[in-house]
């Protein structure tokens, strides 16, 4: 792909000249990341003082990356107010996106993608070779409980990796050190979608919330018994209100395959649901508005809630494993179990561990973005960037790297392979006629994962 060309009558701007309008390009590929990334980027666009006179406007476009979690309208929908209208956000393929990048001369690019995604575009901005490239921002949209050394590689080479806390921080700057890469584009900042009114007890309301996961447990047994648990919960207190908050519905997928939905679960469960229980979907913050005591196994849904100060329990019943994510929850205070939970039990968390989670509990979340936002309007600044260098190569990493970008369609150089680049749509019949090919392909997907393959597996065990 060769660089974008400008008309002589009309130059491209100097290093130090700033465009007119910040255009800023966030790719995502799952209804989580996309709330994070579209955040992000307001967040790192926005005035620190919010003072908006004299600023340059902001023009964010939205692109999802097509896959098996590309979310629906509904998710987006759901996510609740991001800055980009859910009708004007279009899917892509990942040469798509990069031909885009090309075209349309971004000044920001925020990558909301798992790790593999990121290290594919980062190779493929490098193969551009454009003159004048747009800051690349990555980062994580929750807890970072496993696989941390491999993601922190696939997102090297970005110029921001944001970390959503103090303790983020360190540990990615630790792992870049270790292995000679450079840790300078680790930025400490928050999550972007904290926020909300601080927790206030109502009289007359009481409401506990499960904040379910779609991975986490995994197994039919764990799950069943979290679901058994909170009903009794319910029966226990007729007068409470008990919310279980799902991410999906059936056929929908989020940023994990879920393989046995919870409303399935739900009926089954022997002589019905009662009256004071519900199955709740919607922005999480508006569910909060509402919650008196927030239960989860290690959704990041904790982290929101010990923000706005809302009792948070992380549950111990099946234990504190690293699968299950608890283990983050180490040293937090809120580490307990249902029969605690039923007898009225509500755990007070730890401050010096809020302290290092980036929760800003105590007001300091206005300014969790101001060194980000300094960093990324200085790269700005500078105009001319080197080309992206992420720490694996196809000579440092030989094994892994191509059989990685080749998933994106992409060469070991970056390059799109031949014939990944999608012909122009060529009328309106023919884009329909593409798109329910493409949903119907993504519906056999989501039936294999969650039918034809837990049954394989039960065979397997028999």
């Amino acid at each position: 792909m060769p660089p974008r060309t400008s008309n002589a009558a009309d130059p491209a701007p100097t290093p130090a000249e700033p465009r007119p309008v910040l255009r800023v390009a966030v790719l995502a590929d799952s209804d989580t990341r996309w709330k994070w990334g579209a955040l992000t980027a307001r967040r790192l666009t926005a005035r620190a003082d919010g003072d908006e006179r004299g600023a340059r406007p902001v023009e964010v476009s939205g692109l999802l990356l097509r896959g098996r979690a590309t979310p629906t309208p509904r998710q987006l929908a759901e996510v609740g107010e991001v800055g980009i209208e859910a009708e004007k956000v279009r899917e892509v393929t990942a040469v798509e996106f990069l031909h885009t990048v090309r075209d349309e001369g971004y000044d920001v690019v925020v990558l909301a993608l798992v790790g593999g995604g990121v290290q594919a575009m980062l190779h493929g901005l490098a193969a551009l070779k454009l003159e004048r490239r747009p800051v690349i921002v990555t980062g994580y949209v929750g807890v970072v409980y496993e696989k941390l050394a491999d993601g922190l590689l696939l997102r090297h080479g970005a110029d921001v990796v944001l970390a959503n806390s103090a303790h983020d921080a360190e540990r990615f700057r630790a792992v870049y050190e270790g292995v000679g890469a450079d840790a300078s584009a680790v930025t400490e900042a928050a999550l972007p979608f904290l926020g909300g009114a601080p927790y206030r007890a109502e009289e007359g309301r009481d409401t506990v919330v499960f904040a379910a996961q779609p991975s986490v447990p995994a197994s039919r047994a764990d799950r069943t018994y979290l679901l058994r648990r909170l009903v009794e919960h319910a029966r226990l207190h007729p007068r409470r209100e008990v919310l279980l908050k799902l991410r999906s519905k059936p056929g929908e997928h989020t940023t994990h395959i879920e393989e046995l939905p919870y409303q399935k679960l739900a009926q089954k469960v022997p002589g019905g649901l009662p009256p004071n229980f519900r199955l709740v979907y919607g922005h999480m913050g508006e569910v909060l508005d509402r919650t008196d005591l927030l239960v989860t196994v290690s959704s990041t849904a904790a982290l929101e809630s010990l923000h706005r100060r809302i009792p948070t329990a992380i549950l111990t019943d099946l234990g504190v494993r690293e699968p299950l994510g608890n283990h983050h929850f180490v040293g937090s205070g809120l580490l307990t179990s249902w029969d605690r939970l039923d007898g009225g039990y509500r755990p007070r968390p730890d401050g010096r561990w809020l302290a290092g989670q980036g929760v800003a509990a105590d007001g300091s979340y206005a300014t969790a973005y101001d060194t980000a936002r300094a960093r990324v309007t200085a790269l700005l600044a500078d105009g001319r960037l080197p080309q992206p260098a992420p720490y694996y190569t196809p000579a440092t990493a030989p094994g892994y790297l191509p059989s990685l970008l080749a998933r994106h369609h992409l060469a070991p150089d970056g390059a799109p392979l031949p014939g990944a680049a999608a012909p122009q749509e060529t009328g309106r019949v023919r884009g329909a006629v593409r798109e329910t090919v493409r949903n119907a392909a993504r519906g056999a997907y989501r039936h294999g994962v969650q039918r034809v393959a837990p049954v394989i597996r039960r065979m397997g065990e028999l």
